[in-house]
This record gives C-alpha cells, structure tokens and sequence, in this order.
C-alpha cells in the first residue's frame, strides 16, 4: 500500500528531529571529542531527509493532494513539499553532506577561538563555510545579490536590495532616538555586576520562565555556551542559558528570550504534530515557526515588551530580591527597571540595549553580504569588525572573542540568518501595536501577572498556525507592511525618546 503525503512527511519530520536532538546534545552534552563523528552523523541524517523529499513517490503524494478537493491547509502543505523538492533538486548531495559536516567541526573550532579569541583558529573553517554558502547560492541561483538564496531561507522572500533598503530606514530612525538617550543622565546600574550565584540565578530562571507560561513537563532548562532553543515536537521543546556571576541580566533576559521561542513552539495547534506545518522541508529542520523573523520577533515580544516593562517587574522584582536579598537589598524596585532598560553601548549583541542591538546586527549583516559577495575576504573580518563597531558604536574591540567570534551562527553555516532578528524586533512592535489598540486584556493581564490574555493572542494571531501561514500574511492580517519600520520606531522614540 502506498504511503499518503502526511505519512511521508511523518516520517520526514522524525528524521529531522533526530538531527535535532544530536545538535542539543552536541551544544549540551557531548563531550569535545565527539564533533568529527556527530558530524558524519548528522551528515547522513540531512541526506537521508534530503533522499525522502526527493523521492518520486514524494512528489506523487504531493500532487495526488493537489488534485483533489483536499481543505487548504493540506493543499498548502503539498505545495510546500513541492517548493522544497525544487529548492534540493538545484544543490547536489554532496554539498549538502560537506555543510552539514562543516558544521559541526567548525562549531569546535569556534568554541575554542572564541575562548581563546584566536581569530586564526576559525579562519579556515569561515572560510570553507563562506565557499560553501557561494556554491550553494550559485546552485540555487538568484536574479540579484548571491545573498538572496542565503536569506531566503530563513526569511522566505526576503533579499538583499530590500533588506539593505529596510536597515537604512531603520538606522536612519535610530540615531536621532539614540543622540536624545544619551544626552539623559544614566541610571545607576552598579548593582547589576554584583556577585550572583549561579544556582540562585538558574533557580529564579526557572521559576520567571514557568511563570510565563513555558511548560517543563513538556521542556528543559540547561546550559549553553550561546543560549538557544530547539523543538522535537510540540511536546519536547529545550531552552538553554548561560550564567554569568558577575552580571545578572545575561541569564534571565536570556531565558525570557528563549522562553518566548519555545511558546511558539509549544503553542503549536497539535494537529499540526509531524506534518508539513511543523516541517522546515528547505531549511531541514524539524520547526513551527513559520520563519527566523517570525519566531524571533516571539522572544523578543516576550524579553523586551514584557520583560523589560515595570508591569512585569511589579509582580516578580521581590522574588528576585528574595532570591537575592543581599545583592539587591539597596535596590528598589524602580532603580531595577531603570537599569535593566538602560542605553548602554556595548560590545556583544545578546546583550545589547533594545536601542543598539539593531546595529549590532546591521554590522554582521553588512559583513555576510560582502563576504558571500566576495568584496570582503575572510582574513579582514576582524579588522571589519572593528571599524564598524568604532564608527556605530565608538568602541574598540579589545579581542576577537568580544568581537567577531561572539555569535555561534557562522559556525554552523547559519549565513543569512542575522537579518531575521531586526526583522523579529519590528515584527513584535507591529504586532504589540495591534494587540493594545485591540485588545487591552492584554496589558491588563500582565499588570496582573496573568499571562493568559497574552497567550490567547498570539496564540490565535501566530503560535497555532504553525507554517500554514507566512509572516507577511499574518502581517498582513492585522494591516501592517512585512518590512515596514513605523511601528518599530514609534516604540523605541515612546520607550527611549523622551
């Protein structure tokens, strides 16, 4: 008997999250001398996956729904198969299996250049990524930047001219904003540097993520050297985070974040469980999200529209002083909000300010395009770098490991990727936007500490739609534009402006 579309993908969507749970435990658990075999593991894992979307019998069961009276949501599932046996059939298995190989010993290389902050210890390795992601982009093919088909991939639609044209509006909006929050004294923020136990912080992170809604029957909270979450399924979805001792807000703003990835995940409808909806079929991934964009544009809605905001800190600061009483007994409540909403330049994105950490991103998607266009070498990335953060920022990178080597995603090929986050901020502005001028119960809700009205909404306007609709649509749903900044900018003059 032959097997329908949705068992096919089934079986896809298994393979794929297998590769997922070897990649957790790769930035989890493995020990350092397993990276060379978990790659040739994951290798063959891809390929695998690459063979099921390619298989006629494949491509049969996708028109075999295409034909019929099939509801939409399965008719847009078939389609999806199909785009995705276009997207393979253009780039050669031998390619794929090098990436994925590359990955995962460039991955090791970065961890230890990024320690030591030996730029020459990872130049090898971005430079066989960077070579791969041009053949890629060359099998693909594209009409404009060879950054196309790089974006394209975590942002479906998205290119070069109009994400340089969106950067510009955006940079341009920023710096005015920026000038008036630096001519406002700074708040004191002293008492964010104090010595905080690691134990305490994991304890109040676990607790500020529950009470935000993530399940741990269906999740966990472990370590990482870069904070990240990862789904197999809606019923196991992972988050990790990191502890700095001497500065409390890495962890609990990195676990919000990674919460706020997870809810989507977990908010899933579960009817879309192993079907194409919950199937990155061009980017061979086992997700929900419909885009990077749009799951990012989830985490940072949750870390900085919530958890920044003095309604959150109202409800939870004395559990933190609680769990903090010496640290945090001269600080009132108001000093905290103010110090952890400061604008404050500094050298690494995950910790930027909401006001800089834009320019962070622009830095490293202007870097991306030059490399993959070929108007930059590898070997002049930290001198890049530098230039850029000097010239946006006025800092001086002491060391690569504080400058180029911070982000993981070049070591696992992620090129094109960085420009989803800036895309994510403006779209929880937008959709913050829609939610207060429409339904209030929201903000009423986390005044409260009920987070409930909250999951509602985006549980109905995102979460449970998985990949059956687009960013844009959704976008498009609530009458805002998928690369329009206006809103963006209104909150960030509101919150920064003033």
């Amino acid at each position: 008997m032959s097997l329908t579309l949705t068992d096919r993908v089934g079986r896809l969507n298994d393979v794929l999250v297998s590769v997922n749970l070897l990649n957790w435990d790769a930035r989890v658990m493995m020990p350092k001398g397993g990276a060379e075999t978990r790659g040739h593991q994951i290798a063959t894992l891809m390929g695998i996956a690459r063979e099921m979307i390619l298989d006629p019998e494949m491509g049969k069961a996708a028109e075999a729904v295409l034909k019929s009276d099939a509801p939409e949501i399965e008719r847009r599932a078939a389609q999806s198969v199909q785009e995705a046996r276009t997207h393979h059939a253009r780039i050669p298995a031998a390619l794929l299996r090098r990436q994925a190989e590359q990955s995962i010993t460039a991955g090791a290389a970065w961890t230890e250049a990024r320690r030591t902050g030996d730029f020459a210890l990872f130049q090898p390795h971005l430079q066989s990524i960077v070579d791969l992601a041009r053949e890629k982009a060359e099998a693909l093919g594209h009409d404009g930047h060879p950054y196309d088909p790089m974006a394209d991939v975590f942002e479906p639609g998205a290119i070069a001219v109009q994400l340089t044209r969106f950067f510009d509006q955006l940079r341009d909006g920023i710096r005015p904003i920026l000038d008036a929050a630096f001519a406002r004294p700074a708040p004191r923020s002293d008492f964010l540097f104090r010595d905080y136990p690691v134990a305490g912080q994991q304890a109040f992170c676990a607790y500020i993520a529950e009470a935000l809604g993530y399940d741990m029957d269906r999740g966990r909270l472990d370590t990482a050297v870069h904070p990240f979450e990862i789904s197999m399924t809606r019923n196991d979805v992972r988050i990790t985070s990191r502890w700095n001792p001497n500065y409390l807000p890495m962890s609990i703003f990195g676990t919000i974040h990674e919460a706020g990835h997870a809810l989507y995940e977990m908010g899933a409808d579960p009817a879309l469980t192993r079907g194409a909806h919950a199937t990155d079929m061009i980017g061979l991934y086992a997700v929900a999200g419909t885009s990077f964009g749009m799951h990012e544009s989830q985490s940072r809605l949750l870390e900085n529209h919530i958890g920044r905001s003095p309604a959150f800190w109202a409800v939870h600061y004395g559990r933190l002083r609680d769990t903090f009483p010496e640290q945090l007994g001269d600080v009132s409540e108001e000093e905290f909000v103010a110090a952890i909403n400061r604008v404050s330049p500094g050298l690494t994105r995950v910790e930027a300010d909401e006001l800089t950490y834009d320019l962070h991103v622009m830095l490293r998607v202007k870097i991306e395009m030059a490399l993959v266009d070929g108007s930059l070498k590898v070997a002049d990335v930290p001198e890049a770098w530098n230039a850029a953060m000097r010239e946006d920022l006025g800092l001086e990178v002491p060391d690569n490991g504080a400058g180029c080597l911070q982000d993981v995603h070049w070591s696992h090929g992620y090129i094109g990727s960085f420009p989803t986050y800036t895309v994510g901020n403006s779209t929880a502005a937008q959709i913050m936007a829609h939610l207060d001028a429409t339904q209030p119960e929201v903000r009423a809700g986390v005044t409260a500490g009920d987070y409930a009205p909250l999951h509602a909404a985006l549980g109905d306007l995102v979460w449970q739609h998985g990949r059956s609709r687009s960013r844009a649509e959704i976008l498009a749903g609530i009458g805002a534009g998928a690369y329009d900044p206006t809103a963006y900018l209104a909150y960030l003059e509101a919150k920064f402006g003033r």
